[in-house]
Order: C-alpha cells, then sequence, then structure tokens
C-alpha cells in the first residue's frame, strides 16, 4: 500500500512518500508505516504519491497561480496542488531579500537566511474584540515594567526568524472534539507525543536540537477540530529539517516510557492553566453544552485523565494514542504549507473525517439564559454576555460578527464603552468571536460581550447589561470598515513566515482557494439579511450572563469539574427579563460613529530631502531633548513609526511618585480613548508606556494621518485634567492591577529578582501599599504639573517620512508642552548591586494558598536552551515552563534558568538541586564540544545576526533600543558578528567555568507554590480543590521560608532584602557600547 516516492531533484526518499517544498527539496510527508503485525491502512488513506505521477491537479508557470488573490504590496509566489490522496498543499516562493541573492534553480546550499527579532510592535488585534483578562494581564505587565528593552526582552539579542527563513506548516483538520469519552485530552497529548522522536530520528529531543543548532524554531497547538504543527530554520539546512519533521507523522516512536513522562508535562501545562480566569470561564461555559456534546469535554486532559484513571479502568492508554494516530492523521485531513525562496517546482510526492456539524443549537437547554455568579482567581468584577448561534464560517466574504462588533466594541463618542466610563461603570469592553475553535466550529459561533466593570458597575451589572441593546447599525458603517480593511490589506507589511504559514495552512481547511489570503482580512459583500439574521438572535432573552467578583465569595456553593471554579446559578430576575421583553428604544447619548478624519487617502512614497543613511541621524539635538530621523527606502511602504520617551527624575524618587505616575498614564489613556479611537480603527496604532524612568509614547501606521495622532495625544498630555469620580475608579483598578500581579509566582519572583539586584527600585508590594493608604486628586495634579515642569524629550522617527516632516513631529512636543531642560542628565538605567561570591539564596511562600504552582530561578551575574529543555522537562520531567535566559539588567549581563513546577509534586529545593545538576552536566559538554560542533554553533548564531529585516516594524524596534538605552549603537549587530568570527571554544569555556562554583555570583529566587511537597497538608493545595480569592494570603508582606535541605547549608539566606542589599557595593551606570 506503499508507493515508493522520488523527488524532484532525482534523490530517492525512503520513506512512504514526500512532502513538498518551494525550493525543491524532498522529504517524508505524513504517511504511516504500519505496526507490525496490524493490517496496513487502505490504499490512498494517507499522503502517497510518486513524482510525476500526474494527479496534480493544479498546474501554473513559475508567476503563481492566478486564483489566489494577495496583496499587491506581497512579493511572494503561491502555488497550489491538491494530490489524489486528499493532502492538499500551497507552495510559496519567496523571492524578496538583499541584492546577489539567487533566484530560481539555486543549489539547496547556498545560504540565504534572514530571521526576525522578538519584541516588535504589539498586536493590537480587531478593535473592539478580546478578552478581559487578555487586556488585564498586557496591563499588569505594564505596571510591573523593569524595562523590558534591558532585560530579556532585548530586541538585539533575543531573535527568532524572519522572512528569509524557510518554513513550513501543517494543519490537521482533527482536534480536542475527536477525544474518546474515556480519554480526554487525548487530541492535546498526541500533539505533545509526535516531537518525541521517530524511528528514524530516535532521539527524543534531537529535531529541537537540530533547529536550535541552524537558527529555527517549532511550535505546535490544538484546536476543537484542527491540530497545527510549524516550524522554521534557516534554508540551507530545509531539506534535513523537513525530512525530521515529516518523520513525526509517518512513524513517530511514542515509547511506553516517554508516554509516561510527556503526560507529566501535559498535566504541569494544565496546572499552570488552572488559575487563569479566561480558561475557567471557558470551561464553565462549555459545561452548560447538551450532555453528549463536545462543547463539554476537558480538552486539555492531565494526569488524572490521561494515565491513573485509565489504569484504574484498564484502558491501555499508549494502544488508543497509537489508534488515535493511525485514525486521523491522515492525508486527507491535512493542509500543508511551505515556504521557501526557490521556485514553485514541485516535489511530486480511512476512516471518514470526525464531523460534527450535525450536533446544532448545543447550548438549547435549561443550563442557559441564566445568571452564573462566579469566584474568580484575580481581582476583577466582570460581565460576559453571550449568545450560542448557529454557525457562521459559511458567512465569512460578510463576516456579520465581525461588523456587529466593531459597533458594539467602538470606544469613540456615542459608544457603549463611552456612556458607561461617563458613568462610572466599565473600565473596558471587548464584543465579538475571537474565531479560535472554541468560540467558532462546525456546531455553532459564540458572540460575546466581555465587560470589566467598576465596584459601582458590579453594582449596577443589569442595568449595564441593558446598555448593550442601544444601538443602531447601518451600511455606510460597513463600507467604512470595508475601506480601512482594504487599505491594510493593500498595503500590508511581511510577517515572520512561522507565522505566516500557520495561519495559511489553517485558512485552507475553512476557506476555498481564491480565499486563503484574504478569508480572513477582509470583509467583501455587504448583505443585511445576513447581518439582520445574526443580529436577531442576539436577544436579552437568548443571553447567558456570567458575572465575576469577589464578591462572590460565599455565595457560590457549586464547583466545576476540571478547574475547580465556584460558582452559582440563578434565573434572570422575572422585572429584567420584561423589561428585556420589550423593544428598546434608543439611548440618545448612543450614536454610530462619524467621518473617520483619521483614515489614510495618500499613499505617496515621500522622496528624500536629505542624503540616505543606514542607520538613525540625530536631526534635533538641544538640552531640551533629540530627535533620530531615518528615512525608509527598503520596504517602500507609506507607513511609518513615531516614538518618544519623556524622561523625569521625579518618577523614581518614591512608590507614592511610581504610583501616581501609574494613575497619570493610566487615565490620559482614559481620556484619549473616546477622540483616539477613531485613529486605532484607521489602523493608526498608539501606545502609552508607563517605563522606569519616563513616559514612552509609541505610534505607528500609514504615516499620512500620524502626525495628526501625535498632534492630539500632545495636546492631550498638555492639557490633562481629571474628575473625583474618574480618579477613584482608577485608584481602585491600579489597586486591583498590582494585586493581580503579585499572586502570580512568575511576576512575583521577577519583581523580588529585580529589588535584589537593583539599586533604589521599589517594588509591587511597596505600590500596592502606597495605593491602599490612599492618595488623593491634588496629590495627582501636583504630581503631574511637576512631572511636565522639567523632562527630556528623545525621540525617534522612522519610515515614510521626510526629515522636515519628522522635525514637524518633534516641535509640538517641546512648544505645546513648555518644559525646562532637566537640571543634571537623568539615568535611564539603575545601578546595580555586585553580588558577593557566594550563593544566596530568597525563598518566600507564594501569595496565593490555593495555587501549587512554583517558581525556581537561579541566576549568575556576570546558552544552554535546547539541552536544558530537554535535561529538566523531558527527561527530569519537573515542569512545563522550563528556559534560560540570557539577562542584561540595567547593563549588567547575567545568565539564570527557571523551571515552573508544581508544589504537589516536586519540592522547590529539589528542583533547585536538578537545575544545578543540569548546569555540571551542560559545562562538561562544553568541554568536550569538538571544534566541528562549536564552529556549527558560532556560523548559526552569525547567520541570525546577519539577518535582513522582515518588515519595518523589526528595524525600528533595533533602533529604538539604542535610542530609549541611549546607547546608540545602531550598528551593534554588526560589531557582534566581528567578535563573534574570532572567537574561540576556549574562550567560551574559561567564560562559563568563571561564572560557576566558587567564582559564581549566584542568586536564586523561589517562590512557593502550596502543595505536599512542601509541607502544606491543607486540601487548598489539591488538584481537585478551587482557586478562590479566600486562599489569597496577605499581598502586603511577604513571609520568607527557611531551607531544609543539606545541600544549601553554605548557601546565604536572605530574608530581609533591602538590609542584604545595603552593603553591597554598587556597579556604575553601564552602558554596553564596546
Amino acid at each position: 500500500a506503499v508507493k515508493r516516492a522520488v523527488c524532484c531533484l532525482g534523490q530517492p526518499v525512503s520513506a512512504s512518500a514526500s512532502f513538498i517544498t518551494g525550493n525543491g527539496a524532498g522529504a517524508a510527508s505524513p504517511a504511516s508505516a504500519p505496526d507490525q503485525g496490524e493490517p496496513p491502512p487502505p490504499e490512498g488513506a494517507r499522503a502517497q504519491v510518486a513524482a510525476g505521477d500526474g494527479e496534480e491537479r493544479a498546474t501554473v508557470d513559475d508567476q503563481g497561480d492566478p486564483e489566489i488573490v494577495k496583496s499587491p504590496s506581497d512579493p511572494k509566489r503561491y502555488r497550489y496542488i491538491e494530490l489524489s490522496n486528499g493532502l492538499r498543499a500551497l507552495l510559496i516562493s519567496d523571492f524578496s531579500g538583499a541584492d546577489g541573492e539567487g533566484g530560481d534553480g539555486e543549489s539547496a546550499e547556498q545560504e540565504e537566511e534572514q530571521e526576525e527579532e522578538e519584541g516588535g510592535e504589539e498586536d493590537e488585534g480587531d478593535s473592539g474584540e478580546g478578552s478581559e483578562e487578555e487586556e488585564g494581564d498586557r496591563a499588569e505587565e505594564e505596571q510591573d515594567s523593569d524595562f523590558e528593552e534591558l532585560e530579556e526582552e532585548n530586541p538585539v539579542k533575543k531573535k527568532k526568524s524572519s522572512e528569509k527563513q524557510a518554513a513550513a506548516a501543517l494543519c490537521i483538520g482533527v482536534g480536542s472534539f475527536s477525544d474518546p469519552d474515556e480519554l480526554p485530552g487525548l487530541a492535546h497529548f498526541l500533539e505533545h507525543m509526535v516531537f518525541m522522536g521517530s524511528e528514524k530520528y530516535p532521539a527524543e529531543n534531537g529535531f529541537d536540537a537540530f533547529l536550535k543548532k541552524h537558527g529555527g524554531s517549532d511550535n505546535a497547538s490544538t484546536d476543537c477540530e484542527r491540530t497545527i504543527f510549524q516550524f522554521d530554520v534557516q534554508r540551507k539546512h530545509f531539506r534535513d529539517a523537513l525530512d525530521r519533521w515529516a518523520q513525526f507523522f509517518i512513524c513517530p516512536l511514542m515509547i511506553e516510557d516517554a508516554v509516561d513522562r510527556e503526560v507529566e508535562a501535559v498535566d504541569s501545562e494544565f496546572q499552570l492553566a488552572r488559575p487563569s480566569d479566561s480558561h475557567r470561564k471557558e470551561m464553565l461555559f462549555g459545561s452548560l453544552a447538551k450532555p453528549g456534546h463536545p462543547m463539554s469535554k476537558f480538552c486539555w486532559g492531565n494526569a488524572q485523565t490521561l494515565k491513573h484513571e485509565p489504569r484504574e479502568k484498564q484502558i491501555n492508554s499508549y494502544e488508543r494514542l497509537r489508534d488515535f494516530w493511525r485514525r486521523y492523521y491522515s492525508a486527507q485531513y491535512m493542509t500543508l504549507t511551505v515556504q521557501s525562496k526557490g521556485n514553485s517546482r514541485t516535489a511530486t510526492i480511512g476512516e471518514p473525517r470526525p464531523d460534527f456539524s450535525h450536533l446544532q443549537q448545543p447550548f438549547d437547554t435549561p443550563a442557559f439564559n441564566k445568571l452564573y455568579r462566579v469566584v474568580p482567581v484575580r481581582k476583577v468584577h466582570a460581565l460576559t454576555i453571550s449568545w450560542a448561534v448557529p454557525p457562521q464560517g459559511k458567512h465569512y466574504r460578510v463576516k456579520p460578527l465581525h461588523y456587529i462588533s466593531w459597533l458594539i466594541g467602538h470606544e469613540g463618542t456615542g459608544s457603549i464603552l463611552s456612556l458607561l466610563r461617563k458613568k462610572c461603570w466599565a473600565l473596558a469592553l471587548f464584543g465579538g468571536n475571537s474565531e479560535t475553535g472554541f468560540d467558532q466550529n462546525t456546531t455553532y459561533s459564540i458572540f460575546s460581550i466581555s465587560i470589566t466593570l467598576t465596584d459601582q458597575g458590579y453594582q449596577n451589572f443589569y442595568q449595564v447589561h441593558t446598555h448593550t441593546y442601544m444601538l443602531g447599525f447601518h451600511i455606510l458603517i460597513y463600507e467604512e470598515i470595508q475601506k480601512i480593511e482594504a487599505n491594510e490589506f493593500h498595503y500590508q507589511e511581511q510577517t515572520d513566515p512561522i507565522e505566516f504559514v500557520e495561519n495559511i495552512c489553517e485558512n485552507m481547511q475553512l476557506f476555498p482557494k481564491q480565499d486563503f489570503l484574504t478569508g480572513d482580512q477582509l470583509m467583501f459583500e455587504y448583505d443585511p439579511q445576513v447581518i439582520n439574521a445574526a443580529l436577531s438572535l442576539l436577544k436579552p432573552d437568548r443571553a447567558n450572563l456570567l458575572l465575576l467578583s469577589p464578591e462572590n465569595e460565599g455565595c457560590c456553593l457549586l464547583k466545576e469539574k476540571w478547574f475547580g471554579t465556584c460558582y452559582s446559578v440563578e434565573d434572570i430576575p422575572e422585572e429584567w427579563a420584561e423589561r428585556w421583553a420589550g423593544d428598546f428604544e434608543l439611548n440618545p447619548e448612543l450614536h454610530l460613529p462619524a467621518e473617520n478624519k483619521f483614515i489614510a487617502t495618500d499613499f505617496t512614497l515621500k522622496t528624500s530631502d536629505c542624503p540616505d543613511t543606514e542607520y538613525p541621524v540625530r536631526i534635533v539635538n538641544s538640552e531640551r531633548g533629540c530627535l533620530w530621523y531615518k528615512k525608509d527606502n527598503k520596504f517602500k511602504i507609506p507607513k511609518a513609526y513615531i516614538r518618544f520617551h519623556l524622561i523625569s527624575p521625579m518618577i523614581q524618587k518614591s512608590p507614592e511618585n511610581l504610583v501616581l505616575f501609574d494613575l497619570f498614564v493610566n487615565i490620559l489613556a482614559h481620556n484619549l480613548a473616546e477622540p483616539a479611537y477613531e485613529a486605532d480603527v484607521a489602523q493608526l496604532e498608539y501606545k502609552l508606556v508607563a517605563g522606569e524612568h519616563g513616559l514612552m509614547i509609541r505610534l505607528k501606521g500609514f504615516n499620512h494621518k500620524l502626525p495628526l495622532l501625535l498632534h492630539l495625544i500632545v495636546d492631550q498630555l498638555a492639557d490633562f485634567s481629571t474628575e473625583q469620580s474618574v480618579f477613584t475608579m482608577f485608584s481602585e483598578q491600579l489597586k486591583k492591577t498590582y494585586f493581580n500581579i503579585l499572586i502570580k509566582p512568575d511576576r512575583l519572583g521577577k519583581d523580588i529578582r529585580l529589588l535584589i539586584l537593583e539599586h533604589c527600585r521599589w517594588s509591587v508590594i511597596q505600590k500596592y501599599r502606597a495605593v491602599s493608604k490612599g492618595l488623593t486628586v491634588d496629590d495627582l495634579m501636583t504630581f503631574v504639573r511637576g512631572l511636565k515642569a522639567e523632562l527630556y524629550a528623545e525621540g525617534l522617527v522612522q519610515g515614510n517620512f521626510t526629515s522636515l516632516s519628522a522635525l514637524m513631529s518633534h516641535q509640538p512636543v517641546c512648544r505645546k508642552l513648555q518644559f525646562q531642560p532637566l537640571p543634571a542628565d537623568v539615568p535611564v538605567l539603575f545601578r546595580v548591586v555586585e553580588l558577593p561570591l557566594k550563593h544566596h539564596l530568597c525563598k518566600v511562600k507564594s501569595l496565593n494558598k490555593g495555587d501549587a504552582n512554583s517558581e525556581v530561578t537561579v541566576y549568575y551575574q556576570m546558552h544552554m536552551e535546547e539541552p536544558c529543555f530537554d535535561f529538566l522537562r523531558t527527561k527530569e520531567t519537573l515542569g512545563y515552563q522550563v528556559y534560560p535566559t540570557c539577562r542584561n539588567t540595567s547593563g549588567v549581563l547575567g545568565f539564570s534558568v527557571t523551571v515552573e513546577t508544581q508544589a504537589t509534586k516536586f519540592s522547590s529545593e529539589f528542583v533547585e538541586a536538578k537545575i544545578e545538576e543540569f548546569l555540571v552536566s551542560f559545562g562538561e559538554c562544553l568541554s568536550g564540544l569538538s571544534d566541528e560542533a562549536f564552529g556549527t554553533q558560532v556560523t548559526a548564531l552569525i547567520k541570525l545576526k546577519e539577518c535582513e529585516d522582515a518588515h519595518l516594524g523589526e528595524e525600528v524596534d533595533r533602533n529604538w533600543f539604542e535610542v530609549v538605552t541611549q546607547q546608540y549603537v545602531f550598528d551593534r549587530l554588526n560589531k557582534e558578528i566581528e567578535v563573534l568570527k574570532t572567537f574561540t571554544q576556549q574562550e567560551l569555556v574559561s567564560w562559563f567555568l568563571e561564572h560557576r562554583n566558587n567564582s559564581s555570583r549566584k542568586l536564586s529566587v523561589h517562590v512557593v507554590g502550596f502543595g505536599v511537597e512542601e509541607g502544606d497538608q491543607s486540601t487548598t493545595c489539591s488538584p481537585d480543590s478551587a482557586t478562590s480569592s479566600s486562599a489569597y494570603g496577605e499581598v502586603s508582606e511577604l513571609t520568607f521560608v527557611p531551607t531544609s535541605s543539606p545541600s544549601l547549608q553554605d548557601t546565604t539566606l536572605i530574608t530581609d532584602i533591602r538590609a542584604f542589599t545595603s552593603s553591597l557595593p554598587l556597579n556604575p551606570y553601564h552602558k554596553i557600547i564596546n
């Protein structure tokens, strides 16, 4: 049943079939080699086709497939083929790049790699769509900023692949809905297991090691009806990587020993997810579906469902896993996307697919259309209103839910959120459908409105609900959305290929060929009948309400099975049901948005008015600030970036000042929400960030209207004011934000580490105390006047602007704000303490007694990624999150290893010992590295640093890092490459040994979860327990924990951070410029 395949270069492939590549390389496709003693799969059931067999059903010339609609700005060529066995593939040829790169027919050995740096502009997402927890997490990240550019998010240091990498993605049209009832989480578990080696490449972490060696990365995810795998690598090594990757689907090892160990990784992943309110809400919502409907399945899986219960029931999980793979990892369910540089020549290379479309109306049950009160993990008041409607995928050309969500989620004048904010009832509102498998599948679609409430809004949540129905709709709004999204598509920037192929291979499961690239982006046609049909279903009597609040503690006696969420259920009060049964009159304060003045109409590429430069040049340099400028002549799109850093010494003077600064930035964003929202929906993005030493203003988008947005922000900044009710609302919210940071082990651990290392840093606990004791509006206004009185404004303008236009962006900042220059230079770094030559340990108890998750970070002041993952996660199964990090803490370098584990499985001291064991073995590995292996690693790193940027934002991020840190080494990558070319193995070994053992300056930070391995016997830490606000400890104080392990007897235990750091010498302010 298995045909022999030959790739187009004439090289025989020993596997059962060949994947398709865009550069003439061939590798095996997802075909199965039958197990011993089993019948072979039916002919054609898996990916099988021989080269030149004539079964390709789409042929086009090398100019690409004209039927596939693409952006005029997209330089790639696309070729679609459909094989007789059902596999569908899209071959993407990318010929863009620097001069001198070859074209068609180049050998596979020619190196044409590029990469993308991490840390680019944030994805703002669709206007008005998202989840309140995701937005809350983003806000908390900003509140806890430790100048991320100087830490692990340094865009110069931490890089990923760019569009010049080769990438591939495979989407299998089967997911968690297909889990057997007796083995919840099996699809997710299989996604893990196929990566644990293959018959041809049996090393468990061999693929990851290969990718890391050659500048690549990989990932996978399981959704309700789809599972996606993707990877990228330097093009020179794409053929080998593709073969290794394909073997996961052809003949994965899945040995029983690995099965038992990987169950623990799946379990740890679930344990890390348990404290997430969004995951808990999702699971609770799914439990409301009809009995037997797949929506109610526990898709995560854990040790209980995948190991313990099957053994008790004498179910062979191993055999069921292999059966699931044989049954569903089949060609007719697969879509493959491959992106490389070669031409579009192809390497020619069961059972019925699960269908759930007959299971309609899963929420037509008595459990729906109720009020569910829920106790959240975080301190938050939130109302989620949800409707279950028929599947909307077939209406993708109209996108009725997207249109409705655009109007409901609008934040401008006359919007629902504008009205709720005026009443001080809400802080944020998100409406729509996330288009994940949970929100949209073949059985139904969800439309949700999630509102983050204030304390007052929580008391009036029924009135809040009522206001969501008081808005009209109009075709002109639809046409405006069409215009905005068409502009963005027409001038689309290129993206990271691994993300691009992942998105497209999923689109191939959802849309016809012509819309592979556009189906999820464009609104093609206005159809009032389809829109009205969707609107008619969004009625109060069809809605389900979830109300999250710590105030629900004590009245929620029900418990969701898997996440342990405490909740209660009650009927909608008759009074409100009767009120909602009538016709709603449009609220006069609510109206449709006015014509958007921020929509760009001029897309002309500007002509340079000064000589072009490779790096930014300083065109303003005064005592009040400076401005850096670079004209874009590479990416040639009508877009630009404007960034400013307004530096002030007032911010770090006290915890109270830090709180007032956070309040100022939050209220300023609130004041801008209405007037600037039109800019946001017109694809002009802005972000205000409360940095450690100043306010950062970041703008990007079409350059035509970008100055208009900057003027608006500067005007609001200059004329800042607020009211008592708004101040009270944001003070309450900020206290909750600090609280929610402190109950997360990873965030608390980071705060403690930086508090020890950075001199004069204030902790989140100190900020929590400051906001708790009470601040006034007068305090805020006094602070803001002082802040604006003396500043240093440093900016960067880059993109489709002339130098004259760039100067015009700097002038209003100085003229409108009317600030005086700073009396002295203000450092944009902290001074860092010099740790003594010894091991120091700070061990504290988690502030959430219901959370078993622990975090252990071992930091050495002064890269080992794949071996670290293999040793600590794969072999030792200590936790799902295991990672080493190269750290740049205010100019002082170091490295760390972090493991997130559970106190129900391991003690933090045991994990510390295993990290030390790994470092010992890594040192031995380093010393024994051959010259060839060392040279390979160095070459791979050089290739990463030599890669071109995929889009303008990456170049801007790198340049902004130099500006905001005031280092100005814009050619840093070139300097690092020159150093690497002369770097020797002995230098690396000597460096590593110098920073280990008695020569090390070592700091360990343990945030200890609650569980039996830490001596906790309370039921609050059991896997079946619920996490709720009653489980929180006192967050204004840390509880220091003594050590118990004999191996830590000689360790200096830190039980008073200020006392420990006060006597330590300080490193000078340090910039890495040589």
